[in-house]
């Protein structure tokens, strides 16, 4: 029996000649590092959630986690999430809250709007209900809730972390160095004004 799977992602963000910021889960060029803002999914699906889920369903989830995108005031996005619980679908929902959660979502799912999900490696747009369970199904999930009674769906995250606050920024402010006047140059020394020295 394999034991649980991580299947937490790196978020990398590259920046390109030309100014473009690009978000990918594989580092481009030599200078890519790990995101800041990186995308928040180290609970994936072999959560500590799932491990209390029947064998059968367990496996389904581990092999197409579904994860949903939502927003406050999302009428669509509450419906979306209600149809999982009703149908014992375990998920993981993210929350778009920032702007930089909205520009992660348009990267991975190419719009702006909600809700949005993903089965595995399939993303769908919008939601109906008929077109979700077509593809619950497919994946394998129950079409009649088998969830354990004390299970405890796992809590929304934002979809990415916020950038820590960089050190320069938490330096307290460094007062200017303090400008004196210079020195008077010695008599019958060249100066601006003088520039041979003479002296009268």
């Amino acid at each position: 029996m394999a034991s649980g799977v991580s299947l937490a992602q790196n978020l990398y963000r590259s920046v390109g000649p030309d100014g473009r910021v690009t978000y990918s889960d594989r580092a481009i060029g030599p200078n890519a590092k790990p995101s800041a803002e990186a995308v928040s999914n180290a609970d994936g699906p072999a959560s500590s959630a799932n491990a209390q889920l029947p064998y059968d369903l367990r496996q389904t989830a581990n092999r197409y986690p579904v994860t949903i995108y939502t927003g406050k005031d999302c009428e669509p996005c509450d419906e979306a999430r209600s149809h999982l619980q009703n149908r014992g679908i375990p998920f993981n929902e993210r929350t778009i809250e920032t702007s930089s959660d909205v520009a992660a979502l348009r990267k991975l799912s190419g719009q702006d709007s909600l809700p949005f999900a993903t089965i595995g490696n399939q993303h769908l747009k919008g939601f109906g209900a008929d077109s979700w369970d077509q593809y619950l199904s497919a994946a394998g999930y129950p079409k009649q809730p088998q969830l354990p009674k004390n299970y405890k769906a796992p809590a929304a995250k934002a979809l990415t972390m916020p950038a820590p606050v960089a050190a320069e920024a938490a330096k307290p402010a460094e007062r200017p160095a303090r400008i004196t006047a210079p020195a008077a140059p010695p008599p019958g020394a060249p100066t601006p004004e003088n520039p041979a020295g003479l002296r009268f």
